[in-house]
């Protein structure tokens, strides 16, 4: 694993973050030391997908980056005749995610896409998995994706979101912030690194609280809509349609 130093150095002009090539290189490091809770969550999408996937179906991983969660839900699918799709908008996540899934022998086919998962038509899926992507998206858009997502699956189909959150209370939400700085200082980030990270994601991610997400996949349709993990501020929700 190719250990993540991009933000180590002082960077004069720091731009937005971007999933290029030397995100892309550095990504599973980068994520296992940013993200508490993020192997659990990983794990736990295969036990989902073991549950849920159903025979002649579709399951749609969207910003599947390195291909962690696809890898996860294949190896836990034993139903026939299902696919797997992954869409990521970054040609280096791509490339490195086909050659992950390649390495790996399954039955269950996989076909990574580079596209934007705005573009993608979701069909006759039994589960779709956002880990960690729509905070990424404008959030004038979220809605719009989230009901293409509900209007593409199937009935007791599933969706994984997974996301970073902020809270409403405002000292529980500067404490949840602090322990996840604590949290990556403990993982050899730097005050330098932690800093500069935090600069360059302000402009790109967008969080919104637990309480908006689940009223907005209530109001999509989604009959039930639970968190079922959190560690500090990040934390993954089901949504069954």
């Amino acid at each position: 694993m190719v250990k993540d130093t991009l933000f180590s150095t002082p960077i004069a002009k720091l731009g937005d973050f971007i999933f290029d090539e030397n995100v892309a290189e550095v990504f599973p490091d980068m994520i296992q030391r940013s993200v508490p809770g993020y192997s659990n969550i990983i794990t736990a999408i295969g036990m989902l997908a073991e549950r849920f996937v159903t025979a002649d179906s579709n399951v749609y991983d969207l910003g599947c980056s390195r291909g962690a969660a696809t890898l996860s839900a294949r190896r836990n699918i034993h139903q026939p005749n299902v696919k797997i799709i992954g869409i990521d908008n970054s040609q280096p996540m791509v490339e490195r995610c086909r050659q992950h899934i390649a390495a790996y022998h399954s039955e269950v086919p996989v076909e990574i896409l580079c596209d934007d998962i705005r573009h993608i038509e979701i069909k006759n899926a039994s589960m779709v998995i956002l880990n960690f992507t729509l905070q990424f998206l404008p959030p004038e858009d979220r809605i719009a994706l989230l009901t293409k997502i509900y209007e593409g699956l199937n009935p007791n189909g599933v969706l994984v979101l997974s996301e970073k959150f902020r809270f409403e209370d405002t000292k529980v939400d500067h404490l949840l912030i602090d322990l996840h700085y604590q949290f990556k200082r403990a993982n050899g980030y730097s005050e330098l690194e932690v800093s500069q990270k935090r600069t360059a994601l302000e402009n790109v991610m967008r969080t919104d609280s637990i309480n908006i997400h689940k009223e907005r996949l209530k109001n999509i349709g989604f009959s039930h809509v639970e968190l079922w993990f959190q560690c500090f501020n990040f934390g993954s929700m089901i949504a069954v349609k």
